[in-house]
């Protein structure tokens, strides 16, 4: 920048040596640029096919997010009442399943891969961590998970086995044995795919 300021100061006492002063005041940056050579373009325009490519990618991406989302999500109502036992232990067995299954589940002969503790959620929290365990579950081909509800005033204890009734992939659940929680859990029995089916 010193240089070309010291080129302008000589090219003006050039121009005044030549030149009246009332020209001085008409002296542009045109003149003063007069015989530069322009810089040619460096600059490269983005390839349309390429940017509208990586949108795809971008948003097909947001697809399997939302639609893995929407596979781990399940709408279980509040207003659905399943006929259970209402003495003995938290139980329930799908028509298709053996009952001697309820039995297993009571010794702890299924042993819980998985588990899900609710305590401190609300209803509407609990019901999505249930479903996102029973699609992780079913993902993972763990056929059974323990579910802690726990004891408090007892709203997820009575909420907890009409939500499970109603999901499909349920085939029994039973109160936990003491080592998984006792009265503060239950043992769910899942319908998993086989490994034929995963393929």
């Amino acid at each position: 920048m010193r240089v070309f300021k010291k080129e302008l100061k000589a090219f003006k006492k050039q121009q005044n040596v030549n030149k009246p002063a009332e020209d001085e005041e008409t002296f542009s940056f045109a003149d003063a640029m007069q015989g530069v050579k322009p810089l040619s373009q460096d600059k490269v325009e983005p390839d349309r096919q390429v940017e509208l490519f990586k949108k795809k990618q971008q948003s097909s991406i947001k697809n399997i997010k939302h639609s893995k989302q929407l596979a781990a999500s399940f709408n279980f109502s509040d207003m659905y009442q399943a006929s259970l036992p209402q003495e003995g232990p938290m139980r329930y067995c799908r028509s298709d399943v053996p009952t001697h299954v309820l039995k297993q589940l009571r010794r702890g002969d299924f042993s819980p891969e998985i588990h899900l503790d609710l305590h401190g959620l609300t209803r509407e929290m609990a019901k999505e961590e249930i479903a996102a365990l029973i699609y992780a579950a079913r993902k993972d081909l763990i056929d059974c998970a323990c579910i802690m509800h726990g004891f408090g005033q007892g709203v997820l204890k009575a909420a907890l086995p009409h939500y499970l009734v109603q999901h499909p992939h349920v085939k029994a659940f039973h109160q936990a044995p003491l080592e998984y929680g006792g009265k503060a859990a239950l043992l769910v029995l899942l319908e998993v795919p086989s490994i034929s089916d995963k393929q």
